[in-house]
């Protein structure tokens, strides 16, 4: 006889087939065998049922049968309705996993799961208010409903992942910010400067210009204002004084005051704002990723965990798709046009890249990309609080990079010769005397050499015309013999 494991939102069920012909029949038999309830009946005969207490008790055993282990309450169930009752028949379990773990720990032989016994399960599911007494309909869909909603909930609060949506919507909001406070400080710098435009030369800093806008108002209170109050340097508060005497801006109203008091304000509001945000980042990125915001920094590591998705996902990225990531467009741009595909993307904004030559950059991106893999590695699969391993590959890179540039360095050298450095030392002996032979003077050219030039002109000319005729007397000579021998042939 084989028995079958029944996991139901109402509890455990173990059911014994009656029908062992059902084991080697199609498909199309066993569905004609659990048409009806009466028919499903005569199959299979309830052995066992455990009902579970509440949904909580629910939502833990839900939890380690998708995890394929034996809990307390199934590991109770089996031993008391097999092992105890000693049953010596073999269990027929859905899930591979939790068959192999049930074998293990309690020794009940598991049966290899066929075709034929998954559609047995289908048609005892079918029937299963029929075949479990005291089990309705109404009760099983309540049951069903309010497991899955509990389960839902406890996956949602106990995601590995949960944490990083928020790292993702946290470095999300502050480009954003960024972006909307540049336009918003933009626009209070032009539409104030209408009234007062020597100020946006003097105050450069978005932040302060919005306090001495909200604290000063019109120009005409410059001299009564303190500005020490909201931390402007004295400096700056007399030249603000001193230009607001001889300004050439126009007049405005106080209502025109009042909307650009509240643009002012929100100015101060957002960029205060930023900052605290900026600080939540840093300490969600040093809990979560210590070991990379170590290496790149916070806002670095949180624009690449957001591109990849999240840690995890990044973890699992090749150093090749780290050093590009971010660069997609371009990288895809090249392939189309067959052209240098690029050498880094979000990367290039960390600190390490940044500081190299321009022609190391590529290299020392690749280096950085091969240690930002491992370190992601770690803070997602590891429990480390400290980044001892960040540290470590920091200091690798930055070695790497010094070794580059030193070799780069020598490259540009190469074939120069260098002086000696080497440490003057006196010789003993007295005072050293002037040695006037080891000058080494030029004579200075005599005047006279075009004279000597211009009368050694006419004796070589008269040397060529000499060798000329000697050699023109030693071409007749043969000539003249060569005529003897033609005259005494004719003769």
């Amino acid at each position: 006889m084989v028995l079958l494991l029944l996991e139901t939102p109402a509890g455990y069920a173990l059911f014994s087939l009656k029908n062992k012909k059902l084991l080697k029949a199609d498909a199309d038999t066993i569905y004609d065998s659990f048409k009806e309830a009466s028919d499903a009946a005569r199959q299979v005969d309830l052995t066992a049922f455990h009902r579970f207490k509440d949904t909580k008790a629910a939502m833990e055993a839900a939890t380690e049968l998708t995890e394929g282990t034996v809990g307390k309450s199934m590991k109770k169930f089996l031993k008391k309705s097999i092992v105890d009752a000693g049953l010596g028949d073999s269990l027929a379990v859905l899930d591979k996993t939790l068959g192999g773990n049930i074998n293990k720990k309690l020794g009940i032989e598991v049966s290899v799961l066929s075709e034929s016994l998954k559609e047995v399960m289908r048609g005892i599911r079918l029937h299963l208010t029929t075949l479990i007494e005291g089990l309705e309909e109404s009760e099983v869909k309540a049951m069903s409903l309010g497991l899955a909603h509990t389960l839902s909930r406890f996956k949602l609060k106990f995601s590995p992942d949960k944490v990083d949506v928020m790292i993702m919507q946290a470095v999300g909001l502050l480009d954003d910010l960024d972006k909307e406070l540049n336009n918003f400080a933009m626009r209070l710098r032009e539409w104030y400067g209408w009234h007062f435009p020597e100020m946006g030369k003097i105050v450069t800093e978005n932040l302060a210009y919005a306090k001495v806008v909200k604290h000063m108002g019109l120009k005409v209170k410059a001299k009564d204002t303190k500005f020490g109050k909201i931390g402007v340097p004295e400096d700056i508060a007399l030249e603000v004084q001193k230009a607001a005497e001889t300004s050439m801006g126009t007049d405005i109203t106080d209502e025109d005051l009042v909307n650009i008091h509240t643009l002012a304000e929100r100015v101060i509001e957002l960029t205060e704002y930023r900052a605290s945000l900026a600080e939540y980042l840093k300490l969600r990125m040093n809990a979560i990723a210590p070991n990379l915001t170590y290496m790149v920094g916070e806002l670095v590591g949180a624009r690449l965990i957001s591109q990849a998705g999240s840690l995890m996902s990044l973890a699992k990225h090749p150093s090749s798709t780290v050093q590009i990531l971010g660069a997609e467009k371009a990288l895809f741009r090249a392939l189309k046009t067959k052209k240098q595909t690029p050498k880094y993307g979000l990367i290039y904004h960390a600190s390490l890249v940044g500081q190299a030559a321009p022609n190391l950059k590529g290299k020392i991106s690749r280096v950085l990309a091969a240690k930002l893999s491992l370190c992601c590695r770690v803070d997602a699969l590891g429990d480390q609080v400290e980044p001892s391993l960040g540290k470590e590959y920091k200091e690798y890179v930055e070695k790497r990079l010094a070794t580059l540039e030193e070799g780069g360095m020598r490259g540009m050298t190469k074939g120069i010769s260098k002086p000696q450095q080497g440490k003057f030392e006196k010789k003993a002996g007295g005072t050293v005397k002037y040695n006037a032979e080891a000058d080494a003077v030029e004579e200075p050219v005599k005047k006279k050499r075009k004279a000597t030039e211009e009368a050694e002109e006419p004796a070589k000319k008269k040397k060529r015309k000499a060798s000329a005729a000697e050699e023109a007397a030693v071409e007749e000579v043969p000539k003249k013999k060569i005529k003897k021998q033609v005259e005494k042939e004719e003769e």
